[in-house]
């Protein structure tokens, strides 16, 4: 009988810390095992209006009611790279999609200006754009035509291997836009802020054409002379190259010309004296009016 009694006790005994190891391990071990969700996180503090890259981005692991509305999970992570921040935000705080600039918005693209740069518009059209061949991201030269009359007009280079930062609404090469859109003739170039002077200058005083050119080709020109019309007609300067160099030609004196020291032509080439200055007085006597002259 006593033995069945410490059995029975032992297995109470048992029993009891079996629930109570389970209940310990309910209480320490099972909040781990909740669903967590992995997401984008700045690894560092991030400005408003900085440029989002890979090299920006880390991961953090949340639980799934700690997850805040609009975070990027860690399968979408290239939705965050190159978009503009909207606000600051600080290091390891989730990413959130509302706080980032849509790639094609104006906010977004403001955001993609190097610094030091600034970015200009140019209207286009089918002659003027390179013949609808220019793309975002392509590199041109700028030329500037002064109109006028044949002997006034002339074409110039006023800059070389500009990058076209956009051209209408489309900011990425081979970028579809919808064709119920209204066609925006312009293109956005990247320019120095001294450039875009010259740039809103050329603009105001003539006509701008973009020629397109070889990303590949970085060289630029050191002499860029200014061409005119001339270069259109050989034979007219050919002609106007004559005529100058006629008019620079001293003239050769002719077989009857007198010599230069004769004194004929020295009489000839001396100015005449002025005329001594004359005085005029009015005489009246009685009703008779004379005047007399004097030297």
């Amino acid at each position: 009988m006593d033995r069945k009694r410490v059995l029975t006790i032992f297995v109470l005994a048992w029993v009891s810390a079996a629930l109570l190891s389970w209940f310990l391990y309910a209480r320490t071990r099972a909040p781990q095992q909740e669903k967590v969700v992995t997401v984008v996180a700045a690894n560092k503090n991030l400005l408003a209006g900085v440029l989002v890259k890979e090299s920006d981005l880390t991961r953090i692991t949340l639980r799934q009611q700690e997850v805040p509305l609009g975070a990027i999970p860690v399968a979408r992570k290239a939705d965050a790279v190159n978009r503009a921040l909207l606000v600051n935000v600080a290091a390891h705080e989730p990413l959130l999609d509302q706080k980032l600039a849509t790639r094609t918005g104006i906010d977004g693209i403001a955001a993609t200006i190097e610094e030091g740069k600034r970015a200009v518009a140019v209207r286009i059209d089918s002659v003027s754009g390179a013949g609808e061949l220019l793309e975002p991201g392509g590199r041109v030269d700028v030329l500037f035509t002064k109109p006028g009359r044949m002997s006034e007009a002339i074409t110039t280079t006023v800059l070389q291997n500009v990058k076209v930062l956009s051209v209408g609404r489309r900011v990425r090469p081979g970028e579809k836009i919808d064709p119920k859109a209204p066609k925006v003739p312009v293109a956005t170039l990247l320019v120095t802020p001294e450039e875009a002077q010259k740039l809103e200058l050329a603009k105001n005083q003539g006509k701008v054409s973009l020629v397109l050119r070889n990303p590949a080709d970085t060289r630029v020109m050191t002499k860029t002379e200014p061409v005119t019309t001339e270069i259109l007609d050989p034979l007219a300067m050919a002609r106007a190259d004559a005529l100058r160099a006629r008019m620079k030609r001293p003239r050769s004196p002719g077989p009857d010309a007198e010599p230069e020291d004769s004194p004929d032509l020295k009489k000839a080439k001396k100015k005449p004296e002025p005329e001594p200055p004359k005085f005029v007085v009015d005489v009246f006597r009685g009703g008779k009016h004379t005047q007399e002259v004097f030297k």
